[in-house]
């Protein structure tokens, strides 16, 4: 699988959140990962961040945010001018998805598990 440096917000050290059971499938398919979260921590080899940090190359983001929460991070973002933006189960949010078609961002309301499992990722 090319790497498709994948960005979880909303990230955890948690094993029963499903950020962290993303972050962990992520891995085992050796996709490269970056993550924001409130607490910093670790999963596995990958640090969380509890800064907004200017990653480059970011393929797809990954989100594990309720819509409320997730306005604050929308010029963020967009401004890492991701490949895809998925929002999981419970993150789906509209107004946040228009504007991220406007600015040529594909998105996809999906479970990063479940693409992952069935090789759609």
């Amino acid at each position: 699988m090319k790497n498709k440096t994948t960005l979880v917000i909303g990230a955890s050290v948690k094993p029963e959140r499903y950020s962290n059971k993303a972050i962990k499938r992520l891995r085992s398919k050796t996709i490269d990962v970056k993550a924001i979260g409130l607490r910093a921590g670790t999963v596995l080899d990958v640090a969380i961040d509890t800064e907004l940090k200017l990653y480059k190359d970011i393929h797809t983001v990954t989100l594990y945010l309720n819509p409320s929460r997730q306005k604050q991070y929308y010029d963020y973002i967009i401004g890492l001018q991701p490949k895809r933006v998925i929002f999981n189960p419970g993150t789906e949010n509209f107004e946040f998805i228009k504007l991220l078609q406007k600015e040529n961002i594909e998105t996809e309301v999906s479970c990063t598990l479940v693409l992952l499992g069935t090789g759609q990722y």
